[in-house]
């Protein structure tokens, strides 16, 4: 099949550019969501079809068996040049690390990158993961334990589009896709723009409209209002596609954390602890009597001033911030052992055959070597240049981060990498690893926010990067898609991705300012990323001993690493005890992260997540597996696609990304306040 054409390129190159810019914007909203992979995947479809269609193809009396020709429309739009186009689209449509940090030079410390070290920045985080990836592909990609199921759905939507053999029910599938789109498309202006009610419905707020507690419980129509207990909301922006293809066990895992997370959150604010009370129920900023202003205990190279930090005293933070970062760290520990524990075997047996020289037993691996490997020396090269450049230029021009610190960021990204891409591979989930990170950076570099956060930037973004290329890989090895294609587009695509992002971030800057520093935002913007991802580099970098240490106010918090340790043993001793055939399904990584998961956002459709997970995973799976396995993912798609392109369309048009900003007229489901009628409880400290 031909793959490098024309179709491929524009299909891949426009909805990178499309991708690119929906990721970044999706950071600032009060609800974060990544951009929909599968909605990609049929934009691609449809693009190819359409240019194959248009342009001459064989047959026509314009075509001419020549280079030219068959660049352009070598015959009917193919499996390959698809797989291509849209793993270029995917791997742009994320947002990358780096614009976080720039976002809160701008917003917290009065600093602009410059542009052309921003850029650089932006790149050498973003491709220096992939030479981790070159590294252990032959760990985490060729085995046959490596499964990615999130990769299944997309193998599933080409076989439907490409390898369909009833023609009938293919266009019934796509005629199904579309009308859902477009009713999804129609439907988002209402509960994002002319009926927000519709986001976030709940019987308790209308009956009791004055109550703090009521609203700390069950609001959950804005950002940072409450943890929308009983709440339902039809508002597909939020609710995404996850619920239509997340594994039943992995959101068993979930609904139990959510549950843990509105009991502790209200018992944490009730009891006082840390002085919850002091500071609004939910919220990411810091706080000493008012928000705290960070700049008064800084010296002009950013670094402690301790002198000043007597006088003005330590931060704090809210309760529910504290139980957020606690439960990631407990999902930290857990992912380690967890790992070791239900799947080291297979690890290490992977290692052991590797270097052996055993031959990799696995049908799709074999079937790859009809074509010419990616040599390990590029992958190599990538991450020596990179890292030279950085080291050279970067670290040097700034001097926040020494040259050392970057080394030993990359290196402990190197030995976290197995097992977090093994979590990845195996449960369809990915760990959160940045607050390991950031305690790394604070103990090797104390006393500097800056360094810290770029710590955490080459660290992190390394890993991401890393496990993001190797499921690229992975898809690559299904679809039988060259290895040497996979790495050109997933190049293109992070290039691509990361120069608009950085044009994206610039400009919802530079509009929302205000909006990004406030507590609560508004119901188009919210700062809730940038302010927390601020606060950590404060209270890691410039005062981790001070806040986090033995004698700190927050050391539980780090302690939390060593305790989710512990975690994983209980199930795995009582499946060895027992052999409850349940027991492998219980991911204590899973359930303890999101024991705090309701401390930010807008959290009023919940229970509506909740409602279409089981019903997807739990009936129409079990008692309609003809249907689940025709349109459950087309469903999830085109919930996707039409609401994401609502919000690429509004954020421009009416939202304030274009610098104009249109609100819909007050009425009753839309009410000044909010949009559930709690009680408004915003307060600054």
């Amino acid at each position: 099949m031909y793959i490098h054409t024309f179709r491929t390129w524009f299909a891949g190159v426009g909805l990178a550019v499309f991708g690119a810019v929906l990721g970044m914007l999706f950071q600032f909203r009060p609800q974060v969501l990544l951009v929909s992979a599968l909605f990609l995947q049929l934009l691609a479809y449809m693009i190819g079809t359409f240019l194959a269609f248009v342009i001459p193809g064989p047959g026509s009396r314009f075509w001419r068996d020549n280079w030219f020709w068959r660049f352009m429309n070598p015959g009917p739009f193919n499996l390959k040049e698809h797989v291509a186009a849209q793993i270029m689209a995917n791997t742009a449509a994320t947002s990358a690390l780096a614009c976080m940090v720039f976002a809160a030079d701008d917003l917290f410390y009065n600093l602009t990158v410059n542009p052309g070290n921003a850029i650089f920045t932006l790149l050498a985080s973003q491709l220096i993961g992939y030479g981790f990836a070159g590294m252990f592909r032959s760990f985490l990609v060729y085995p046959t334990t490596m499964l990615y199921p999130q990769n299944l759905i997309y193998v599933n939507l080409f076989d439907v589009l490409h390898r369909s053999k009833g023609e009938m029910l293919q266009g019934k599938r796509l005629r199904f896709f579309w009308i859902l789109t477009g009713i999804i498309f129609v439907y988002e202006w209402f509960p994002e723009w002319i009926a927000p009610l519709l986001g976030s419905f709940n019987i308790v707020c209308l009956c009791a409209r004055n109550s703090d507690w009521v609203s700390y419980i069950f609001g959950g129509a804005e950002a940072n209002e409450g943890l929308g207990l009983l709440g339902f909301g039809v508002d597909w922006a939020n609710i995404t596609s996850a619920p239509f293809y997340q594994p039943l066990s992995t959101q068993i895992s979930t609904y139990i954390g959510w549950a843990l997370c509105y009991i502790i959150l209200p018992a944490v604010y009730a009891r006082n602890v840390w002085h919850s009370q002091n500071f609004p129920f939910i919220s990411q900023n810091l706080y000493n009597g008012t928000i705290y202003n960070q700049n008064l205990i800084l010296n002009p190279d950013l670094s402690l001033n301790k002198t000043a930090y007597e006088i003005h005293g330590q931060p704090w933070q809210s309760g529910s911030t504290i139980i957020y970062n606690l439960g990631i760290n407990l999902s930290i520990g857990a992912t380690f052992v967890h790992i070791g524990l239900w799947h080291g075997k297979e690890i290490y047996a992977a290692f052991r055959d590797y270097f052996r020289g055993e031959p990799i037993n696995d049908m799709h691996y074999k079937k790859m070597q009809i074509y010419k490997e990616v040599p390990f020396w590029w992958y190599a090269a990538i991450a020596v240049s990179v890292l030279y450049l950085s080291e050279r230029e970067y670290c040097s021009y700034t001097d926040r981060l020494p040259w050392w610190a970057l080394i030993v960021a990359l290196i402990f990204a190197v030995i976290t990498l197995p097992f977090y891409g093994a979590m990845y591979a195996i449960t369809a989930w990915i760990p959160y690893m940045t607050p390991l990170f950031q305690m790394l950076g604070a103990a090797l570099i104390p006393g500097s926010s800056q360094a810290n956060m770029y710590f955490e930037l080459y660290s992190s973004q390394a890993l991401t990067q890393a496990s993001g290329m190797l499921s690229d890989l992975k898809l690559g090895q299904y679809m039988k898609l060259p290895p040497r294609t996979t790495f050109s587009v997933q190049i293109a695509g992070t290039v691509i991705g990361a120069l608009l992002n950085y044009v994206i971030m610039q400009d919802v800057v530079n509009n929302e300012r205000s909006i990004l520093l406030s507590n609560e935002g508004s119901r188009v913007w919210s700062g809730q990323q940038v302010q927390s991802y601020n606060a950590n580099a404060i209270l890691w970098g410039a005062l981790g001993k001070e806040i986090f240490g033995v004698n700190g106010p927050y050391f539980i918090v780090p302690l939390g690493i060593v305790i989710g340790l512990g975690l994983p043993v209980i199930p795995w001793l009582l499946w060895k005890r027992f052999r409850w055939a349940w027991l492998p399904m219980v991911n204590t990584a899973v359930l303890s992260y999101y024991i705090g998961d309701l401390a930010g956002g807008t959290n009023g459709y919940i229970n509506t997540w909740m409602v279409i997970g089981l019903t997807s995973h739990f009936y129409i799976r079990r008692y309609h597996a003809g249907w689940f396995r025709k349109y459950n993912y087309l469903f999830g798609a085109a919930v996707d696609g039409g609401a994401q392109v609502f919000v690429f369309i509004f954020s421009f048009a009416l939202g304030g990304a274009g610098g104009v900003q249109v609100n819909f007229p007050n009425w009753a489901l839309n009410p000044l306040g909010n949009a559930d009628y709690c009680k408004l409880t915003s307060q600054e400290g």
